[in-house]
Formats: structure tokens, C-alpha cells, sequence
């Protein structure tokens, strides 16, 4: 039996709510011994600012000419940010960086484009493993997604093998998946056996956000607040449900632009926010539609479980019991973080972390770059 070592883990999401999630397992990359501390380290407002121009810039690049030079500023501003939240958390529990076996470092996504046929596609994730590593010292993996996307995989979502670790805790036997509500959402399957699949279902708080925005109102539908007093307009609803990206067969992954906050144009807050809702609700059902089984049971991670209005609809509309992560011992914010330190405990070992059936790589494949 290989020896479990603790692991950090880090993500930054594309919503950009200004935090770096960390966490810390123990773990060989197939089991799960111990979940360690998880914590949500704030970037400076400078950093924040500096990463919502870099996206604004990166969205006008789009892999066409040499990058923006605000690329590399970035890139180094939130390495060593992500550095200190790292060594914050290892000391605040009692351990020393000598304790740590690796830190899986995902970096921020700054554009991720699905392949189309005949065109590979193509991501970029800020993040200086080497720097990392001449920081702490210890080993650091990075660039997790573009061995993928080189090899014609989405690059997304790379949550799978973790949520199956997850799955297989929870002896869920395919009667139940993990749906997780980032800024965009993504869903794992497992049979309990040999076929895992993960994909992309649809939005889920990016939208949602960005409209709440525009309209001056905050960073978040707080609560679902704004959606709970809103009516859906149906028919336009159902209008948006016919995009061809719900009824394509997996593997796919999306953007945190394809669907965007103009889905809601021309409502007012309380009816767009109840439309954008609805949409990320009704989008997993479709994604249940396309499974090798329906499951009866959503255990779900991510911002998005703390919107009740949220969830609410996800029964209703998706036809599915909802349950939060916390119901099986999880954190579900720090699922994603988790899901990293573990991929690079996997990757140390040399085992896969993308599969046919989750991102569409011809073979099993074992990505990521090390830092060491």
C-alpha cells in the first residue's frame, strides 16, 4: 500500500470573489485518509483589480498574437499571494512546510476554449510553479490542463477522479452524483465500478453574478434574495433551453463567458436573477438526461449550495433530491481546492487525472507539470 503524505491544495475560481480557497488532505491519490483544515485566504483589492483587468484583457487577446504584459504582473502577484496563504495555513495547524509532500497549484483561468472539430483547444492558467517552489521549497505541481488540451481533451472538468474518491466514501453506487456550483457547473458520475463521467452541465453563479453587478446591487444574489422575489418568464426560459451546448453529448466544458449575464437583458433584477437561476437549474436536468443513468441523489459543492433559491429550484426543475455536501462529512467549499492537492498526489505517482469519458483524451493521462 503506497503511504499517504498531506497534500495543499489552491483555487482561485473564475468568479473572482476575490478569495484563494486552500486546503490541506492526506492522501495517496486514491484514497482519502484524512481532511485536513480548509481556509479562504482574501487577495489585496490591488490583486483583485489587477486580475478583473487581466481577464478583461485576456478575453480581447484571445490566443491571437504575443500575450498582454499584464499577464506576467499578474502571474507573479498571485503566485506569491497564493505562496503565503499556503505557508498561513500549514503554520496555523502546526505543521512546517517540511511536512508537506506537495502543493497542487491550479492558478487562475484567464480563457479556456473548448476543441471544435478539427481545432484543438486552447487554455492559459496564470500561475509560476517554479517561483512557488523557490518560495516554499517544497514540491509544486502546476499546469494541470494543458497536457489535455494538447493531447485533443476540454481541459475540463478535472474534478473527476477526486469526486470519485469522494463517491466511493460515500458507497453511492451510481444512485447519486456531485454537482458543483462554481462559475460554471460541473457534474461527476460514477457507476461504482469502471465508467466515470464529468462534463461541463451548464452556468451557474458567473452569470448570475455579473448580472447582479450591472445592476449595481452587489457582488452576489445574497441568499437567492433577488430570485425569490422574481418570476420566471417561462417562455422566454424555455427559448434559452434550446442552445445546443445541453443537448450535446459529453465529454464538453465551457467558458465562463458562453453563457453570459444578456441572457437576462431588459429584465429587472428580481425577474433576471429568477431567469438566470432557473436556467443553471433546468441546464442540470437536461445533464441528468444525458448520464449512462439518472441519479436520484445531487450531493453538491461549491458557492452556489448557499443559495437556497438556488437549490430550491434544482429539485423542482431538475427533478432530483438536492443535498449539500456537508451531508456526508464533506466541505463543499473546499472541495475544489481539495480536488487539487489530490490531483497532484496523483500526479507525483504518475496516475491519470483526465480520462476518455470525463475530458475526451484518447487514453488515461497523467498531466500536470512539477515543480521540484
Amino acid at each position: 500500500m503506497t503511504q499517504s503524505i498531506w497534500a495543499v491544495g489552491l483555487m482561485t475560481g473564475t468568479v473572482l470573489d476575490g478569495n484563494i480557497d486552500v486546503a490541506l488532505i492526506k492522501t495517496d491519490g486514491e484514497r482519502i485518509e484524512n481532511f485536513g483544515i480548509y481556509r479562504l485566504a482574501p487577495y489585496p483589492q490591488w490583486i483583485r483589480s489587477l486580475l478583473e483587468e487581466t481577464l478583461n484583457q485576456a478575453r480581447a487577446w484571445n490566443f491571437t498574437g504575443p500575450e498582454p504584459a499584464i499577464f506576467r504582473e499578474a502571474e507573479e502577484a498571485l503566485t506569491r499571494a497564493q505562496s503565503e496563504a499556503v505557508r498561513g495555513l500549514v503554520e496555523s495547524c502546526g505543521l512546517t512546510m517540511a511536512d508537506i509532500g506537495v502543493v497542487g497549484f491550479h492558478g487562475q483561468t484567464i480563457l479556456h476554449r473548448a476543441p471544435r472539430p478539427g481545432r484543438l483547444g486552447q487554455t492559459r492558467q496564470l500561475g509560476d510553479g517554479a517561483l512557488m517552489h523557490s518560495l516554499l521549497g517544497c514540491k509544486v505541481v502546476y499546469d494541470f490542463r494543458s497536457a489535455d488540451m494538447r493531447a485533443g481533451g476540454q481541459g475540463a472538468p478535472l474534478s473527476a477522479a477526486y469526486h470519485a474518491a469522494l463517491l466511493r466514501n460515500a458507497d453511492s453506487r451510481g444512485e447519486m452524483a456531485i454537482l458543483n456550483l462554481g462559475g460554471v457547473a460541473n457534474i461527476t458520475w460514477w457507476d461504482g465500478a469502471d465508467n466515470l463521467v464529468a462534463f461541463d452541465t451548464g452556468p451557474a453563479n458567473a452569470p448570475l453574478n455579473d448580472f447582479v453587478k450591472s445592476k449595481g446591487l452587489g457582488d452576489m444574489d445574497r441568499d437567492g434574495a433577488l430570485a425569490q422575489a422574481g418570476t420566471v418568464d417561462e417562455a422566454r426560459l424555455a427559448r434559452l433551453l434550446q442552445h445546443p451546448y445541453l443537448t450535446t453529448p459529453y465529454p464538453k466544458s465551457l467558458d465562463r463567458f458562453d453563457f453570459g449575464a444578456a441572457m437576462a437583458e431588459g429584465t429587472n433584477p428580481q425577474d433576471g436573477a429568477a431567469l438566470l437561476t432557473a436556467f443553471t437549474a433546468a441546464a442540470v436536468g437536461r445533464a441528468l438526461d444525458l448520464l449512462p443513468r439518472r441519479p436520484k441523489k445531487l450531493a453538491v459543492s461549491g458557492g452556489g449550495r448557499h443559495n437556497p433559491t438556488l437549490m430550491a429550484m434544482l429539485a423542482s426543475r431538475a427533478k432530483v433530491e438536492v443535498v449539500p455536501a456537508e451531508t456526508f462529512g464533506w466541505s463543499g467549499d473546499a472541495v475544489e481546492a481539495e480536488c487539487f492537492a489530490f490531483l497532484a498526489v496523483r500526479v507525483l505517482r504518475g496516475l491519470p487525472i483526465s480520462f476518455p469519458t470525463t475530458t475526451g483524451v484518447p487514453q488515461p493521462l497523467c498531466g500536470g507539470q512539477l515543480a521540484a
